[in-house]
């Protein structure tokens, strides 16, 4: 198991009240040995013009995952993890009223630096988005 402490969904969840995450409807709902998933809804909230799921959004639903499970794997009173880079390929469409549900697992876990892969699937479990996020690790400062 990747965790500093078992995942807790109920607290990651309000944990993230308020936030981009709250904002877009995005919903952790399993947290594994070594991933976590969450779904999103294709709604108001997350599509383009033409009423499919927008790619930037696919990108806010791939950094959270993968920030979330980033600062899930240090401890956080030592340490926090800030997104610096993501690299994304939108593959097809989702379309509105349906939902989607991203994956993501750690490639690198270094001192310094963690990289994680997010895999975002439709609701007939095809691949819409495929992205790598890469992150920073921080001392948190003491204030």
């Amino acid at each position: 198991m990747i965790w500093n402490k078992k995942p807790d969904l109920k607290k990651i969840n309000e944990w993230c009240k308020n936030t981009a995450v709250d904002h877009n409807g995005i919903e952790i709902t399993e947290a594994t040995d070594d991933s976590l998933t969450g779904t999103m809804p294709v709604d108001h909230r997350t599509v383009q013009p033409q009423r499919r799921l927008h790619g930037g959004v696919s990108c806010v639903l791939s950094e959270s995952l993968a920030s979330i499970a980033a600062n899930m794997v240090l401890d956080q009173s030592k340490y926090v993890a800030f997104g610096i880079s993501i690299e994304a390929n939108h593959l097809r469409p989702a379309i509105e009223g349906s939902a989607v549900r991203g994956i993501t697992k750690p490639i690198h876990l270094g001192k310094t630096i963690q990289v994680w892969d997010t895999n975002i699937y439709d609701d007939r479990n095809r691949l819409v988005c495929s992205s790598k996020l890469t992150l920073a690790v921080v001392k948190t400062r003491s204030e």
